[in-house]
């Protein structure tokens, strides 16, 4: 029989190797001229931020490729492994691999998970922290992400910061768009921010009570869109299917969207008079972790440059179909270079002449010939020296 130390180097050597290669990638990931794809609607060097997120940065350790869900009293393997700044940090590095301007107000630890997290979205990701502090005293909340069957598990620990956002946040810097919770209570950052002109998009998170008061619906009158999955848009409108919900949510908010996991996304634009449903893309889905995070930023990026409603669900499908076939979180979300591979990989194709899923994407081609080779790509961000598969 194998020794146990036998059995761990020839687990984990070929997936060193495989996160020797990625972290050599990395070296190059932030290129020298970032994309920007709001350049035709606002100057470069016009102050303030294009996206204002606020929220907990969690240190996510993810396992993917496990076999079945662990069970009491035994020890299972998992294929893969990466650990990244996860929480808000997901939507805020999926926003700035876009290419925009991104501010998060945050606390961070002082812990080792604290410092890791905060260099990986300053330094890496170039995300601004400038409204973010760190806590002396206060640990980093940690969840670990168990990838089964293309679903994943969450155990979380973690206590409540002891700062507020809005106390990070003060009076609102000019932004664009802001992404905020859908909440009992509106934040005061929140409603400042409406109140100044910033387009918020709200976001919900897991309700641990099962109640999903619809009472919450009422602060919808903040939001500029409103994006929740259909188990999340159901619950709350007392809907039994996801297209009634969506109705619903239309009279609420000016921009209403569903998400169907592998059925795509449908969505309402009652200032345009849009309605859409857009198919998701036939891809094998690795692990699923941060995909709607990476599909919220997308459809931001296309709002905020004035795309149809059409290309907006396509454009967001599509970078959520690219994160769930890498390792989840932060380190799946896409930049535009990776868009930019997907496109040429897919017009090098044989059939592409009479692919319909291709030309439903046609509104790229301009797009990307403006992004440059260097344009960034997914970075390897892991704790472990040579952990991430």
């Amino acid at each position: 029989m194998q020794s146990r130390t036998a059995l761990r180097q020839r687990v984990h050597t070929p997936y060193r190797r495989a996160a020797a290669r990625r972290i050599l990638r990395t070296m190059d990931a932030m290129p020298a001229r970032p994309f920007d794809p709001l350049a035709a609607v606002r100057s470069p060097a016009e102050p303030g931020f294009d996206l204002l997120l606020a929220g907990t940065v969690f240190q996510d350790i993810i396992f993917t490729g496990l076999p079945h869900g662990p069970e009491p009293g035994t020890e299972i393997w998992s294929d893969g492994m990466g650990s990244c700044p996860g929480g808000v940090a997901n939507q805020a590095i999926a926003a700035a691999r876009l290419g925009l301007r991104t501010g998060l107000a945050a606390a961070f630890g002082d812990d080792g998970y604290g410092d890791f997290n905060w260099k990986i979205l300053s330094n890496q990701e170039h995300v601004d922290l400038s409204l973010s502090r760190r806590v002396p005293g206060w640990h980093s909340p940690v969840t670990v992400s168990l990838c089964v069957d293309q679903d994943r598990s969450l155990v979380t620990h973690g206590h409540s910061a002891p700062v507020t956002n809005s106390e990070l946040i003060g009076k609102p810097p000019k932004a664009l768009a802001g992404i905020a919770e859908l909440g009992l209570e509106m934040e005061t950052w929140a409603r400042a921010a409406h109140a100044s002109g910033v387009k918020l998009f709200g976001d919900v998170g897991w309700d641990p009570s099962g109640e999903w008061a619809p009472v919450r619906l009422e602060n919808l009158k903040y939001f500029y869109a409103f994006l929740p999955n259909q188990r999340e848009a159901m619950a709350f409108t007392g809907k039994d299917n996801p297209w009634s919900a969506l109705y619903a949510l239309a009279d609420r908010v000016p921009v209403a969207v569903v998400t169907l996991g592998a059925q795509g996304a449908m969505a309402v634009d009652s200032e345009t008079g849009e309605e859409e449903w857009v198919p998701s893309l036939p891809v094998k889905a690795h692990d699923p972790t941060g995909a709607g995070d990476c599909f919220d930023a997308a459809f931001i990026v296309g709002t905020l440059a004035g795309w149809p409603l059409g290309d907006r669900l396509r454009f967001a499908n599509l970078c959520a179909s690219l994160a769930v076939q890498e390792v989840g979180g932060s380190l799946a979300a896409p930049g535009w270079g990776d868009i930019a591979d997907w496109w040429k990989r897919a017009n090098a194709r044989p059939e592409r002449q009479t692919s319909q899923w291709l030309r439903r994407f046609g509104f790229l081609a301009d797009i990307i010939e403006d992004v440059p080779l260097a344009a960034q790509r997914r970075a390897a961000a892991t704790i472990a020296h040579l952990s991430d598969a």
